[in-house]
Order: structure tokens, then C-alpha cells, then sequence
């Protein structure tokens, strides 16, 4: 039976559990979209406000459930719009697959000057992505789309792209059914484990460091930390795969505190940031090992061992690699240097105070969905999460406009659970005009824009370092009560933590979309950095 392209690239969607699609129509792939509209029945089709917001969406629905994540946009300024959303998906290893249109087949690479044409729309994309390719031929549609799930889902899980010329997307052909996307694992190497368990065994005090290769690997490393008395630390993409509650769980703080005294690291799926780019000192004597699925991380920083092969079953191994050892339990030591920790972080105020709040007010497997503010920065030491993916980052890439935007594709994902979105005021305005997306598709996420009137970060810099010089730094802003009524949103302000607590509560039992807006005078948040990035140990 012959089929469009568009409507083998749908089955190839479907056969691999896509419920879901993000984006925005457009002329290159109206028959694209048609197929989606006949397909209504299995994939859900939420169309946004801008590019940038479809590709957010889907990453915070890929980060939040580990599904893939799937966007749609036009070729040229619509790729290009969601490239923010794209790099992060890469630097958060986030499953997620763009899917554009390009111009006709006959003239790519002719530089004629067509509607959204680029000199080299692929090669951007693969600029940006794990992997990307073109459908030149129906006939080609469902091997290319079952390889771009392949790609995406094996080993390092990192975004990829498809792009179909225009003319091609309705072209027919007969083609093989569509088909699950196999997925490859690297194999662990035995003797690795068992250099690493010797090591281990040897140590007096080691740390383990996770990072978002570890998410799906929670078990297995609370019984490695258990099994060898180790404090787990996390930054952003790793909180909550111990839940921050357990004695072995240690904020960014605590970790630096016992790290002056620790002989052996283990990271494990994490690029190890805290201790080699924000930790400025590092204990004399110090080894490293690193568990990572992706064997360059071996190269960018070489560890005395590296391990090759996925978290869950490279901890698993190692624990059963370890089964004689005995070792005394450490939990009160642990417990006195966290107590020491939340001691010191109460410094950064108003900050955690209204941390504070929202952790009350939310939920205990809710989400919390962060954005590049003072609340966003101090949240990565400050707010407590219990289960891993429920506290969603951008990881590396810290880009403005990303949250509220995530947070609505973490909502989707995750439609019986609370969803709460916290903002700056100078992020929040990059994707405001996804507050009609939230209404017409009744997505529940609560928004709190801390509203300082600045970008608050800069302005800091410029007074401190740059003896007060601001440029950029200062904002006028909307009301954003108003303005989020103004989209039929219930919105309200709240002017202390016990307000927003309360306002929170409110918003969560509405079930529906709504926005609090915290006034902040401006300059006034105490400075997280002094535990972001830590003075050297004595």
C-alpha cells in the first residue's frame, strides 16, 4: 500500500509510543500536518506562540518522563527560533526530535533566495543535534525516522532532527510498516568493574557526584552509597535521584564541606562540574573514577579509571563487586555537616524563604521547573526534591526564557502532578506569549514571576565589578497580574512566603493555568554565588 511520506513518518511516531507533538503549522509541511489531523486519535497536537516554545515543551517533556519529545516548526527562521531549545536538549541529553519542512527538493543549495531558505539548513541542524539527516524519497521515510529514534534513544540520549523537502512531504511510495526503534547500550567492560570495586575498596572517604545520566539509575545508587558509606551529590540535572531527604543526600554545600577530606571520587553520568569547574580547590591525592555511557566524557576529563556503560548497571555491578566489604555507618557525620549546610544557605535571603514556601505548598512528587533568576540559582542549592526528574533544569546552557515554556511540556507529561514554574522577570517576558498556549490547551502549571525589575544577575556585576556602570541591567515591566488576566488566567500577587504559600495552594487546587506575581525590590537579594562557587578550602 502506498503511502504519503508524512504519513509514514506519522505511523513510525506512533509505533514508538509518541502521544504528543508541539509546534506550529506552516506551508512547507501542510501535508505533514494533515496527517497529523487524521491521526488526532493517537498523537495530541499542541500548537504554540512561537517556535522557541514548541522545542522548550517538548524538552520538558522528554526531561520529565524520559519519553521522547517531539516539536514541529517551519524550516529557516522557525528552525532557527527554536535553536535555544534544541542546544539545550543537547546540553540536558534530553530526548527530543525536531521535525522540519526545508524548500524544494530541486532547489537546495541553490541559493535562489526561497521562502525560509537557509544556505545549509542541515548542516545547521547537525551543528545542534546528535544526529539529522533528510527524507529525499517516501520510500526512505520510515528506515530514516525509525534511525533518528535510534540515534536519540541509545547510549547518550541527545536530541536529533529530520527535515523533508517541500514538494516530498505528500510524495507516495510503498514502504516496510513502521517499527518499535531498536536501542543500543555499550556492554560494561568486567574488568573495569572490578579495578573500580578494588578502588573503592581501598578509599576512606569517597564522594559520589550524579548528574542526568543517573536518572534512571536511583536504586542503584542509593545501594552503592549505602553499600560504601558515601555522601551523593548533585547540582542541577542529578537533584532528586537521591531523594534529598535521605541521610546519604548532599546539597551543593554540604558536598563541599566533606569534600576537604575526600580520597576517592565517583561520578557517575555527570561531567563532574561542581568539583572541576566551580570548586576552585580539590584535596591533595584526590582519584577519579567516572561511570558515563558516552566514552569522550573519558577524554574531556580523564579520571584514573573510567567505566563505560550505563549507570544502573555499572552501580549494580559495583555494589555486587563490594558485597564483602563492611564498612560503619556514617549517617550521623553525614547528618551534622547537612545540618551545618542549611545553617549557612539561610544567609541568602529573601530567597530561601520563599524556596521555602513553594516547598511546602507543592506537592511532595511535584515538579519544580527552574529558570535562570536569584530564586533559580539558589533553588540549585535550596530547594529539597524528593524523586528524580521533578526538579527540571537547563543544565549547562542557562538561557533565558526557557522555563515557563519547559514547564507547560513537563505539565503535559504529567498530567495528574503539580507543576510549578519559578521565574525573573526579565526570562518570564521571553516566553509570555506561551500564557495563551496555557489557556487554550488548559495546561495547569503555576507561574511565580519574581518581578525585581532587572536582569538580576548583571546588575549585580555591574555595581559590584564595574563600579556601579549599568547598562541593560534596569526593566520596565507590566503588570503581570493584569496581563496574565488579560489572557483569561487567574493571576494574583503575593508579597511575602506565607502569601505565596497560600497562593500556591490556591492556584494547585484550581487544577488550572495561573500566575503569581512576588514583588522584589530591586538589588535586594543576598548573592547565591558564595556557595555556587565557593572560596578555596583553608
Amino acid at each position: 500500500m502506498k503511502k504519503s511520506t508524512a504519513d509514514h513518518m506519522v505511523d513510525t511516531l506512533v509505533a514508538n509510543g509518541v502521544d504528543t507533538l508541539f509546534g506550529i503549522p506552516g506551508a512547507h509541511s501542510y501535508e505533514f500536518s494533515d496527517a497529523l489531523a487524521r491521526r488526532s486519535d493517537d498523537i495530541r497536537f499542541i500548537h504554540t506562540r512561537h517556535e522557541q516554545g514548541a522545542g522548550y515543551m517538548a524538552y520538558g517533556y522528554a526531561k520529565s518522563s524520559g519519553k521522547p519529545g517531539v516539536f514541529t516548526v517551519v524550516p529557516g527562521p522557525g528552525v532557527l527560533n527554536a535553536g535555544a531549545a534544541i542546544c539545550t536538549a543537547y546540553g540536558g541529553n534530553a530526548p527530543v526530535m525536531c521535525l522540519t519542512g526545508n524548500i524544494m527538493s530541486h532547489l537546495i543549495g541553490q541559493g535562489r533566495g526561497q521562502l525560509h531558505e537557509l544556505p545549509d539548513q542541515l548542516a545547521t541542524l547537525r551543528g545542534l543535534t546528535k544526529w539529522a539527516d533528510r527524507i529525499d524519497h517516501p520510500a526512505e521515510a520510515p528506515d530514516k525516522m525509525t534511525r533518528a529514534f535510534t540515534e536519540m534513544t541509545s547510549d547518550r540520549q541527545r536530541p536529533v532532527a529530520v527535515e523533508v523537502p517541500w514538494d516530498v512531504f505528500g510524495q507516495q511510495a510503498p514502504a516496510e510498516p513502521a517499527s518499535l526503534a531498536p536501542k543500543h547500550k555499550t556492554p560494561l567492560d568486567p574488568d573495569s568493574i572490578e579495578a573500580a570495586a578494588k578502588m573503592i575498596a581501598a578509599a576512606k572517604n569517597p564522594m559520589i557526584m550524579v548528574g542526568g545520566g543517573a536518572l534512571d539509575a536511583a536504586a542503584e545508587v542509593l545501594a552503592l552509597a549505602e553499600k560504601i558509606q558515601a555522601p551523593v551529590a548533585s547540582h542541577r540535572s542529578g537533584k532528586g535521584i537521591l531523594a534529598d531527604d535521605n541521610p546519604h543526600a548532599m546539597n551543593l554545600i554540604a558536598a563541599y564541606d566533606y569534600f576537604k577530606d575526600c580520597d576517592l571520587l565517583i561520578g557517575i553520568g555527570s561531567r563532574l562540574e561542581l568539583q572541576f569547574m566551580r570548586w576552585q580547590w580539590r584535596p591533595a591525592g584526590l582519584k577519579v573514577i567516572r561511570i558515563d555511557i558516552d566514552p569522550t566524557e573519558m577524554v574531556r576529563l580523564k579520571p584514573e579509571l573510567g567505566v563505560v556503560g550505563d549507570a544502573a548497571k555499572a552501580a549494580d555491578a559495583l555494589t555486587a563487586a563490594l558485597s564483602g566489604q563492611k564498612v560503619t555507618s556514617r549517617t550521623a557525620e553525614f547528618s551534622e555537616i547537612k545540618a551545618r549546610a542549611r545553617t549557612e544557605s539561610e544567609a541568602v535571603q529573601p530567597q530561601m524563604s520563599y524556596l521555602d514556601a513553594i516547598r511546602r505548598a507543592l506537592p511532595r512528587d511535584g515538579f519544580f521547573v527552574e529558570e535562570v533568576s536569584q530564586m533559580g540559582f539558589t533553588a540549585r542549592f535550596g530547594f529539597p526534591v524528593y524523586e528524580p526528574r521533578q526538579y527540571v533544569t537547563c543544565a549547562y546552557q542557562d538561557n533565558l526564557g526557557f522555563g515557563y515554556n519547559t514547564a507547560l511540556g513537563v505539565k503535559v507529561a504529567n498530567p495528574d502532578k503539580a507543576v510549578v514554574s519559578v521565574n525573573g522577570d526579565g526570562g518570564f517576558m521571553f516566553g509570555v506569549q506561551e500564557l495563551a498556549t496555557a489557556v487554550q490547551h488548559g495546561i495547569g502549571v503555576v507561574a511565580v514571576v519574581f518581578n525585581n525589575n532587572a536582569y538580576g544577575n548583571v546588575r549585580r556585576d555591574q555595581m559590584n565589578v564595574f563600579d556601579g556602570r549599568l547598562l541593560g541591567a534596569d526593566l520596565v515591566n507590566p503588570d503581570f497580574v493584569a496581563l496574565a488576566k488579560s489572557f483569561g488566567m487567574s493571576a494574583t500577587k503575593a508579597e511575602t512566603p506565607e502569601a505565596l504559600e497560600k497562593a500556591i495552594e490556591t492556584a494547585l487546587a484550581s487544577g488550572g493555568p495561573a500566575l503569581i506575581e512576588v514583588p522584589v525590590p530591586r538589588g535586594s537579594e543576598t548573592s547565591p554565588w558564595q556557595f555556587l562557587h565557593p572560596a578555596p578550602h583553608a
